[in-house]
């Protein structure tokens, strides 16, 4: 008995996120998840000085197999592939990054607005919103990336002006439901200035939502620069990305005889993106008020 009242007593003074961890670490996979990222991501930060050697040096023979000198082998004009790897692990998660900020400043700007004030307002970003939403994802990518010159920031760019619809739509939703709250209608009483009642009140009342949202954003986002820099559209060579490592898996050569030259890269984005997700399922669940709390 004495134990039961202990534990609930411990619940009810702990502070919000550190009830949210406590749920995050009932999630396994989601601890190891983030924990593999963890360690990707300060091996990607520190590839200048954990990378055995230069990216774009030629240091080896061409097409080598994996040795006790070169790890993962080189690629075809005798580049080391662990290095590479890093570089390109690098890349690909700035890409990712960058891009879900840029997606999630926007929609959450368009979405705060388009719920609060209603009207027209709401009327002009749902129709444009949902105009964004009606072409084909992946087709609207392709031919903005054949538009611009293919580079990495240009890629961070389209990635981040197409995947913002969908948080703006969810955050719309969510200041739909907050704007007729007491405590907002108290604000406007009060005459509190529209900037404090958008960004003070309503908005970190919403940010749950929106960051298990970016987790998915993030894992598509690193998705598609991979497909994009497959296809020769994305980040060009000699800067070494996830995606265009497996350009060379094109060939049936390399996917019969060399898998050490695509194996590596294409694990990574499987590692990289499934981890990304799991830790999103539990954040959903973490932050979800609820959620059983054992």
């Amino acid at each position: 008995m004495k134990s039961q009242e202990k534990k609930q007593n411990t619940i009810t003074t702990e502070s919000y996120f550190q009830t949210v961890f406590r749920r995050f670490r009932k999630h396994r996979l989601a601890m190891v998840s983030l924990i593999i990222l963890a360690i990707l991501g300060v091996a990607a930060i520190l590839a200048p000085v954990i990378a055995p050697y230069d990216p774009n040096a030629i240091v080896g023979p061409f097409s080598g197999a994996p040795s006790a000198e070169f790890w993962l082998g080189t690629d075809q004009i005798g580049r080391d592939v662990l290095s590479r790897l890093l570089y390109a692990m690098r890349v690909s998660l700035l890409v990712g990054v960058m891009a879900t900020l840029i997606s999630t400043v926007i929609g959450v700007i368009f979405g705060l607005f388009a719920g609060y004030f209603g009207g027209v307002m709401d009327m002009v970003i749902m129709r444009f919103t949902d105009m964004v939403m009606s072409f084909p994802y992946i087709l609207l990518v392709l031919v903005a990336a054949s538009i611009f010159k293919p580079g990495m920031w240009n890629i961070i760019l389209i990635l981040g002006f197409v995947d913002w619809p969908g948080i703006a739509r969810l955050v719309r939703g969510n200041v739909l439901s907050l704007r007729e709250t007491n405590f907002i209608k108290g604000n406007i009483v009060a005459g509190m200035p529209l900037r404090h009642i958008l960004f003070s009140e309503i908005l970190p009342n919403t940010v749950a939502p929106i960051l298990v949202y970016a987790t998915s954003v993030l894992a598509l986002s690193m998705l598609d620069e991979a497909a994009l820099s497959f296809l020769g559209m994305g980040v060009q060579p000699p800067t070494a990305s996830l995606g265009n490592m497996l350009n060379g898996a094109q060939s049936l050569t390399v996917l019969t005889s060399q898998p050490w030259l695509w194996i590596p890269p294409g694990l990574l984005i499987v590692v990289l993106v499934i981890a990304i997700n799991f830790v999103g399922d539990a954040l959903r669940d973490a932050l979800d008020p609820n959620s059983e709390q054992k």
